[in-house]
């Protein structure tokens, strides 16, 4: 076996980055998306919005233990862009990163759907859809509260993308008040995300990862959805969960240096 595990290793460092980016974005997501579909599926009896937001932040702990000792678990295409922006990433492993975290997204909601498939076909009869009281594309990526302008949504991620990244400059930097463990630092990353979803997840649902939201809409779109989860309000949402958090993100570092970094 360790024969076959000496041949099996990898010895090219972006690879071995891209490859643990890939599996811990899978796990990330599987917790996310596993949260969603019991949270919808069992009509809320066996979950609440609070176990749903336990489980997104359960699942960048683990994600973050998964890949931390690796790559450095981004995880995030936005959170690549705010460490590059910063320096602590090189500019070039931006599009292999980003192209690995979508990977992850996509299989684990193809994972999550083959998990929950009986489930699925008993809740909404086969019929795949976006909206109305059977919906279930939401479960695997977001959609805005009806009541919400798609302006009001992009504000409302830039906002939250922004407060995650400058949060986990803080917890990261070894310059700041009070440097925690490395292996502590997972548990800080999950009560992050934790916070935002409890408190600013009425408006879209928090996505704050283009990579966790794009994955799975494009499972979504071939997997029996249709075009839906892209044409929802007119072609005029899916990407906000890619622009916003990109903005938030890139905010952030700016936001971090002036007001603590510098100083």
């Amino acid at each position: 076996i360790k024969k076959i595990a000496l041949k099996l290793r990898i010895k090219n460092k972006l690879a071995k980055d891209v490859l643990a980016e890939f599996f811990g974005t899978f796990v990330l997501c599987s917790f996310a998306i596993g949260a969603s579909c019991q949270y919808v599926l069992t009509r809320q009896k066996l979950a609440s919005f609070l176990t749903l937001n336990l489980a997104n932040g359960a699942g960048l702990v683990f994600g973050v233990y998964t890949a931390g000792g690796v790559s450095g678990a981004s995880l995030n295409p936005a959170t690549t862009i705010a460490l590059c922006l910063h320096g602590l990433m090189d500019w070039y492993k931006f599009p292999f990163y980003t192209i690995a975290e979508l990977a992850g997204a996509f299989l684990a909601a193809a994972v999550q759907y083959g998990v929950n498939y009986d489930m699925l076909n008993a809740y909404d009869g086969g019929n795949r859809s976006t909206e109305g009281p059977n919906a279930t594309a939401g479960m695997f990526s977001t959609f805005p509260n009806p009541d919400v302008s798609t302006l009001n949504c992009l504000f409302d991620q830039i906002w939250a993308t922004c407060l995650l990244i400058v949060c986990v400059f803080a917890v990261i930097d070894k310059r700041n008040f009070m440097p925690i463990d490395k292996g502590l630092l997972p548990l800080s990353l999950g009560t992050i995300v934790f916070g935002i979803g409890s408190c600013w997840a009425g408006n879209c649902g928090f996505p704050l990862n283009p990579a966790r939201d794009l994955g799975p809409r494009l499972f979504t779109a071939i997997a029996g959805w249709g075009i839906e989860p892209f044409s929802h309000r007119n072609y005029n949402w899916f990407w906000v969960p890619i622009v916003g958090p990109c903005i938030g993100a890139s905010l952030a570092y700016f936001v971090y240096m002036l007001f603590i970094e510098l100083h």
